[in-house]
């Protein structure tokens, strides 16, 4: 007898054995069991989730003759016959035109021959016609009593609304890879094969979700083991490079070291593994990262791994910035799309690469290479940082206003008494220290920002005209600051920050006017503002 596939030999045959879709199979179940049985259905769902295997295990209980509730009963005629012709398959791919659609027509008009049903199975029935479409319109609508159609698809966005709407939808969902593990433990134990947990696992990773890719690859995987099945089997038989790798290459980026993570590369090369899967993998690894950053809770059930490799995930991320690993999984999800249409995969990894390992440089000094620099120092140890962990933000030294001459008219000298800043009140200090112990990444920022005055519930602040990076930078936290400062003053305060070199808001233009003649006949420097 012919050797038949594992994802064929192992079909399911009823709805009890279709694994990952309880909910489908349920509301299914209970139809054959109260007779509530509607002309149309639609099956949407991804490759291999069991859309197939469902409408034709339906099927067989509804063309059986004497059904037991939701099982066929295998002794009737309908049941006994290999080729039941009240089961009919048309592959929509193969038979689009509107001229096969005229001809199922005419075909529903007959009874069923040996069942109580004809039903007319269409798969991937998003590949008719326009005009297919509307000649099954009509049928699909009001069909005979005795036919039950059911469409299965990959893209139900691509069905009109009016076919959609005459079916009664279910969506199959990808199957978790538990599942997938159980199933393949089922099968080997059926045929009496072996295989280490750690190999099932990489295959479930590799199915994505479907249960026949998982199948056809552990079938490869058997045929290509000498014994039990071995997980460094299954990376050679699907050039992955292994979650110990991916780990190892991580680290050598999140370290900066360029040249160990060429070096494995290399290794990768030389051990033939195919560099744009290593990409998918390490864009994979990189998401990763980032739940454990974000949710470090959650990883097990988000990813779908044990616990041992959850706190692997969580020990990786720890020392990384958010912004450092969405910055690096950009970088390879951007190389997967490059990979495709360049002669040199290599060339493509190894540039994404070097990139990934110098995240100043590739962010040219904008706010994302300041955030990764600021990450990088964050993780740093303390007694390597420029500004002790227990210290207040360093002021920097207040501009002291020159002492007017004897010489000079008295109006000169009240207004240069108005320009005296005020003395920094201690609420001030008080929420910056705050909001520098609870974010040590803007320390650095926080020490740029100088108090210049209070009007009312409002901060005025000013920066250095070489500090306009740190401003652009502290914009993107106003909300914190904002809040940081109400809570030590025990009202609510809002927040203006300007540079130096701006001049002051709220004036109308010809106030302005002067203030830029005056600055222009004598100086910018000799130009002072008061209050009023």
């Amino acid at each position: 007898m012919p050797y038949q596939t594992l994802y064929r030999a192992f079909r399911p045959q009823s709805l009890e054995e279709v694994c990952g879709q309880q909910t489908v199979t349920r509301v299914l179940t209970r139809q054959l069991e109260t007779g509530r049985i509607s002309h149309a259905y639609l099956f949407c769902g991804s490759r291999g989730t069991g859309k197939t295997s469902t409408a034709k295990a339906f099927a067989r209980v509804l063309s059986c003759q004497h059904p037991s509730g939701s099982h066929a009963c295998g002794e009737c005629e309908a049941c006994r016959q290999s080729n039941n012709m009240d089961i009919v398959e048309i592959d929509a791919a193969s038979n689009n035109g509107v001229d096969e659609i005229r001809d199922l027509r005419e075909r529903v008009k007959y009874p069923p021959v040996n069942g109580r049903y004809k039903i007319y199975i269409i798969d991937e029935v998003h590949m008719l016609s326009t005009a297919a479409f509307n000649a099954l319109l009509k049928t699909l609508e009001e069909p005979p009593g005795h036919v039950v159609f059911i469409l299965a698809t990959t893209e139900p966005r691509r069905l009109p609304a009016t076919i959609l709407s005459r079916c009664q939808r279910y969506d199959f969902r990808r199957i978790s890879a538990q599942v997938i593990v159980a199933r393949m433990r089922e099968i080997l134990s059926q045929i009496g094969a072996a295989a280490e947990d750690e190999a099932l696992d990489l295959i479930a990773q590799n199915a994505e979700g479907g249960m026949r890719d998982a199948l056809s690859l552990l079938d490869m995987c058997l045929s290509y083991a000498d014994g039990a099945l071995t997980a460094q089997a299954v990376r050679d038989v699907t050039g992955s490079a292994g979650r110990a790798f991916l780990f190892e290459y991580t680290q050598a980026l999140l370290g900066q070291d360029a040249a160990s993570a060429l070096k494995l590369i290399d290794r990768l090369v030389r051990d033939g593994r195919d560099l744009a899967s290593f990409a998918s993998e390490e864009s994979d690894h990189l998401r990763a990262l980032l739940l454990s950053r974000v949710a470090p809770d959650a990883v097990e059930e988000l990813l779908e791994v044990s616990p041992e490799t959850a706190q692997r995930y969580r020990e990786q991320s720890a020392p990384a910035g958010e912004n450092r690993l969405s910055q690096m999984a950009e970088l390879f999800l951007e190389a997967q799309s490059r990979m495709k249409y360049l002669s040199s995969a290599r060339a493509a990894l190894e540039l994404c690469t070097v990139r990934a390992c110098r995240p100043q440089e590739e962010a040219e000094g904008g706010l994302e290479g300041v955030l990764a620099r600021i990450e990088a120092l964050e993780a740093m140890p303390r007694a390597q940082q420029a500004a002790p962990s227990g210290a207040a933000p360093s002021k920097a030294p207040q501009p002291q206003p020159k002492k007017p001459a004897s010489s000079e008219p008295a109006p000169r000298q009240a207004q240069a008494a108005r320009a005296t800043p005020e003395p920094t009140p201690p609420e001030y200090e008080k929420a910056l220290e705050a909001l520098a112990a609870a974010k040590p990444m803007l320390r650095p920022q926080l020490a740029a920002m100088r108090f210049e005055r209070r009007e009312g519930n409002c901060i005025m602040a000013v920066f250095a005209k070489s500090a306009a990076l740190q401003m652009s930078l502290l914009e993107r936290f106003r909300p914190q600051i904002e809040e940081a400062l109400s809570e030590a003053f025990g009202e609510t305060m809002s927040l203006r920050m300007r540079r130096e070199d701006e001049r002051p808001r709220g004036l109308d233009r010809p106030v302005r006017q002067i203030i830029t003649q005056a600055q222009d006949l004598f100086g910018e420097q000799n130009v002072e503002l008061g209050d009023e």
